[in-house]
């Protein structure tokens, strides 16, 4: 009988990582909740008109932008004028990292962000305090879910519009003095359509009255698709066009012929 109780009071018992799993997961759900509340409430309570966000986007500009564009973003020597930026032109910068930046060199590179995107909306509202400017984009333009007519009208715009730098795969090209255009995969949707009508760097400036807001969208479906399937060809090589290919046709299509030739020649003798 005392054995029989014994048995069932070991039964009961947890298995001695329970208690560790049961805390690995509250914390997994307790970050991906605060993860996404944090990412969808900075754009949702922040009014980029409020003079609290402005002078708190002047304060912010002051202590980590004015060396280098001036005090009131006039520009100076290191740095161009931000007077008609906009707020998309700011967002887009600071958003992907390329500002502040990490060195002068010849484009401003992508990096890990040093800011919050409460304190990026408050740096964008400033400047947009200072003149007009191309402004953030309306979020329903931004789905990147219009469909197999969506995707292919973006393909033909990406392709006459864009290709020519970024590689008609969105994996980016070499320019001229250093600089390049950079692929576009793992792009967030609000940077693809600030860059197309602020046109940061080497890139052209696509006003409305060249590709209209519908159409914008269309491109960034065209990329989210482009990213997301799969490559059917097989090894895609960076899909970086011809050098990778011939390269990759010359050293292992060429070198396992000669092997193939030194095996057989061997064999025979």
């Amino acid at each position: 009988m005392a054995r029989a109780k014994k048995n069932v009071r070991k039964s009961g018992r947890r298995h001695p990582l329970a208690t560790a799993a049961l805390v690995a997961i509250g914390l997994l759900v307790t970050g991906a909740a605060y993860t996404g509340f944090s990412q969808t409430s900075a754009t949702a309570e922040i009014d980029l008109k409020s003079s609290s966000t402005i002078e708190a986007g002047q304060k912010l500009f002051a202590a980590n932008c004015a060396t280098c564009h001036g005090a009131g973003a006039q520009g100076t020597a290191a740095g161009p004028s931000l007077i008609g930026a906009g707020a998309a032109s700011v967002n887009f910068q600071v958003g992907t990292g390329r500002m502040p930046l990490a060195f002068q060199g010849p484009q401003g590179m992508v990096k890990p962000k040093q800011f919050t995107e409460e304190q990026t909306l408050q740096m964008a509202a400033y400047v947009a305090s200072l003149a007009p400017g191309p402004g953030l984009p309306d979020s329903k333009y931004l789905q990147a879910n219009g469909g197999d007519a969506a995707v292919a009208n973006g393909g033909s715009l990406f392709r006459i519009n864009c290709a020519m730098c970024h590689n008609v795969a969105a994996a980016g090209g070499a320019l001229t003095e250093g600089k390049f255009a950079p692929k576009l995969t793992g792009v967030a949707p609000t940077h693809i359509y600030e860059a197309m009508v602020t046109g940061p760097q080497n890139m052209p400036v696509f006003s409305d009255a060249n590709i209209t807001p519908q159409e914008k969208a269309d491109i960034i479906s065209y990329l989210k698709y482009i990213e997301q399937k799969p490559a059917v060809g097989g090894l895609t090589l960076g899909s970086i066009g011809p050098v990778a290919e011939g390269l990759f046709i010359w050293v292992i299509g060429l070198g396992a012929i000669v092997g193939l030739t030194v095996w057989v020649t061997a064999k025979s003798n």
